[in-house]
């Protein structure tokens, strides 16, 4: 595995500099010295895309911070990176953000975005707090989406925080629990019930319970790798820090929580734990 990663890394660097011309797979075959159809193997395998669904993300990736970082039309931006109609760009931004582009430009928020692979395994990790805190109520939505990066661009494009708070910025809580009896997991997105001066019609009230939590709070990093620290964090808490901490996950409410508007890159992280 360790001599098809870095053979792989030949081709993720020939699409990263060919991330704006017509992308070949033969050609990407050829950079890392492999059969076009061991090669659409091996690529599925080390990265878990296929080479044509990591092209796209990539571009989408990219698009998406050119869209935020200058004024020059959507359309121009797309065209750039080989989308040959505004129709199939706006279509292709939307099924991977579930938002318009042009509502993306006017809320510029925080999204998932595809980065470059790597196939170096970098140290991460982070010390939590162990709190005690009281319990509270939050006020709302219950996601749509299997994927909630996708519900939270939907809450921000649709300024739902602003429209439960009646104007105000406040904290944000994403929270989460598993569904036994339909083997899911439920996710929400809201504030707490104490800051709701506006609309509510399509929200619930959840009772968060006071207890015993580990408090993580994620790197603070940029706009761009944001969302892609969280679920770094994430992936630390559950195959790192609990299986190695001596407590374990109660089964209640987790939730994640910071105020978008104030550009710090950071959110707090909330596992209710006991002792095992």
């Amino acid at each position: 595995m360790l001599d098809y990663k870095e053979h792989m890394a030949r081709a993720v660097e020939y699409i990263e500099k060919n991330l704006t011309s017509e992308i070949d797979l033969s050609a990407c075959a050829n950079a890392c010295g492999y059969s076009k159809y061991h090669f659409l193997r091996v690529f599925r395998e080390v990265s878990g895309m296929t080479p044509a669904d990591y092209i796209r993300k990539r571009r989408l990736g990219e698009i998406a911070k050119r869209i935020l970082k200058s004024d020059d039309y959507i359309s121009e931006i797309a065209f750039a990176y080989g989308f040959n109609s505004k129709e199939n760009f706006t279509r292709a931004f939307k099924d991977e953000f579930r938002i318009l582009p042009t509502e993306y430009r006017l809320s510029q928020h925080s999204i998932k975005l595809c980065e470059p692979l790597s196939f170096e395994v970098k140290p991460f990790f982070v010390t939590p707090e162990i709190i005690t805190i009281p319990g509270f109520s939050l006020t709302v939505y219950k996601s749509d989406e299997d994927c909630p990066p996708n519900f939270w661009n939907k809450y921000h494009a649709k300024k739902l925080s602003l429209r439960l708070s009646g104007g105000k910025v406040c904290e944000d809580y994403g929270v989460c629990i598993w569904n036994d009896s339909e083997n899911k997991l439920d996710y929400f997105i809201g504030i707490r019930t104490e800051d709701e001066e506006g609309d509510t019609p399509g929200t619930e009230e959840i009772n968060i319970p006071g207890g015993l939590y580990a408090l993580f709070r994620t790197p603070v990093t940029t706009h761009a790798d944001f969302v892609n620290t969280i679920h770094r964090t994430w992936k630390y808490i559950y195959t790192v820090w609990l299986p190695q901490s001596g407590y374990k996950h109660t089964g209640s409410y987790e939730f994640e929580s910071y105020i978008e508007q104030s550009h710090m890159f950071s959110e707090k992280i909330h596992i209710p734990i006991e002792k095992k």
